[in-house]
């Protein structure tokens, strides 16, 4: 296992360099070279992948793995699986993750089991290699919706799930984007007794 520098949170409100996926690009979407540049970087080290430095905005200038530069590597690569071929931008601000699944979750492309179970893995990964892999699922699903969501919201996630006193509201967020729609759809209220009682 990778030790990780300790850094605390980064507060997202923080005045800082566009995201790559918030730049102003050509025709209003990445280029396929920058997009293939960054897959290049799934599954390995953040930092260890040269074609993948230029896009970085939280790199360390002494070659820390901080949990923003993994965070940020994690966020960067699934940004590039998910915009692949998409002829509309992955990202959005604000769409949340579970907001976001649970679109894919009506849109009938996929089993509703299907999403609620790869959902509910990446949601309780313990470890962001582990929740890393299963978002990857899940965004090349989105791509077939197809569905954005916010990356921005979902690094400063990442950052959070490295840190074990936040994990536990990240996915306190995620949940209540995806079963507060779908009860909304269902009819019941979640904190109404007697829907639960049924």
């Amino acid at each position: 296992m990778t030790n990780v520098a300790s850094v605390p949170p980064a507060d997202p409100a923080v005045s800082r360099r566009p995201m790559f996926w918030e730049r102003d690009h050509t025709g209003g979407l990445p280029d396929g070279a920058d997009l293939a540049a960054l897959r290049r970087g799934i599954g390995r080290e953040p930092g260890s992948v040269p074609s993948m430095w230029r896009y970085y905005t939280k790199l360390d200038h002494e070659g820390r793995l901080t949990a923003p530069l993994r965070a940020e590597h994690v966020a960067l690569t699934l940004y590039a699986a998910h915009q692949q071929s998409l002829p509309s931008p992955a990202h959005r601000s604000g769409t949340g993750l579970g907001e976001a699944i649970l679109a894919l979750r009506r849109s009938d492309k996929f089993s509703p089991d299907a999403v609620d179970r790869r959902f509910n893995a990446a949601a309780t990964a313990v470890s962001l290699d582990e929740a890393a892999y299963h978002l990857r699922g899940l965004v090349r699903q989105l791509r077939q919706v197809p569905q954005s969501l916010d990356y921005t919201r979902l690094l400063w996630d990442l950052v959070d799930w490295q840190h074990p006193e936040e994990i536990g509201r990240v996915r306190r967020r995620w949940g209540a984007q995806y079963f507060t729609g779908r009860d909304r759809e269902s009819g019941s209220d979640p904190g109404d007794s007697s829907a639960k009682a049924t």
